[in-house]
């Protein structure tokens, strides 16, 4: 891994040209880790910047991208590496078709030809290890997979080789920096949080999600900015099945710039309460909200 960012402001300062605004919090952890080469464990609610934040630190530094997003079922195959097996037969056939294959020197020779890089398949995890270029690694929704896939993130991340049998071991020429997220639908093992630094990020205070807004929605004003994020503020501390996150706070924020709303009153935020919540239960308690606070409820009060 090569060092791209001199101190924690010049984190800050390279997310912020990729249009990601971090916060002390996020640009310290960002720059340990590069500095330490460890990697870090996101967690927070979905829809907080998460994964956006790896994506940004690829974008800002130049590095490649690779991801391996994580799902129930997910094996070493799927993330790891497996042999092209029907590149494997057709060579087998076509060595038959061309010589006698009972002897046991031709069997030897298509069996050391099979196994060799001509018939791997890397996957995302071998991939980043193989990588000659700086990488970035997201590993994204690692609380999906089940302990065992678990134990292979573990084993690679603690000394980034792989032991590939017919190949030997591949160790890393240089270090990933390394995002895993966790929406924290399952606890995740004392080993696996151990190995890594942590970073928890919460939905953003009203400020910085005006200013996140600014930066991501074109043609919006500061007004409307303001009065969106004050909105999704209080939505937020009513009862929820869930939140809206900061992409649905932008999804309607980009709605209202093209209807060309520039004052948001309780009617507005009824006709287009469907782009922030997803739920009818949601959606339900938050029309009510807005009938009972009626114009009031566009411009609160700032809280402190």
């Amino acid at each position: 891994m090569s060092f791209s960012f001199a101190d924690v402001d010049s984190v800050r300062k390279g997310l912020s040209s990729v249009q990601y605004l971090a916060d002390e919090g996020i640009a310290g952890v960002v720059y340990l880790a590069e500095r330490l080469q460890k990697p870090v464990l996101v967690e927070g609610p979905a829809g907080t910047g998460k994964t956006q934040l790896a994506k940004s630190v690829a974008e800002a530094t130049g590095a490649r991208l690779i991801r391996l997003q994580c799902y129930e079922g997910l094996d070493e195959s799927k993330a790891l590496y497996e042999w092209n097996y029907k590149k494997q037969l057709l060579r087998i056939q076509a060595e038959r078709q061309g010589e006698d294959p009972e002897g046991d020197g031709m069997w030897q020779q298509i069996e050391d030809d099979l196994f060799s890089e001509e018939f791997l398949l890397t996957r995302p995890l071998l991939e980043a290890i193989r990588a000659a270029e700086p990488v970035v690694l997201l590993i994204d929704e690692v609380d999906r997979v089940e302990i065992e896939t678990e134990a292979l993130l573990l084993e690679i991340l603690s000394d980034y080789q792989v032991s590939i049998p017919e190949l030997g071991t591949v160790a890393a020429s240089q270090i990933p920096l390394v995002f895993l997220t966790s929406n924290n639908t399952r606890e995740l093992s004392e080993a696996l949080k151990r190995r890594c630094l942590f970073l928890h990020i919460d939905y953003p205070d009203l400020d910085r999600e005006k200013e996140i807004v600014l930066a991501k929605v074109p043609g919006v004003g500061e007004s409307l900015a303001d009065q969106v994020a004050r909105i999704v503020r209080s939505v937020r501390q009513i009862e929820l099945k869930k939140a809206p996150s900061v992409s649905e706070t932008l999804d309607w924020a980009r709605t209202l710039v093209l209807l060309g709303v520039e004052h948001i009153d309780a009617d507005t935020a009824a006709e287009t309460v469907n782009i922030l919540l997803k739920y009818r239960s949601d959606i339900e308690k938050a029309l009510k909200e807005f009938a009972s606070s009626d114009e009031e409820f566009a411009v609160p009060a700032a809280t402190p």
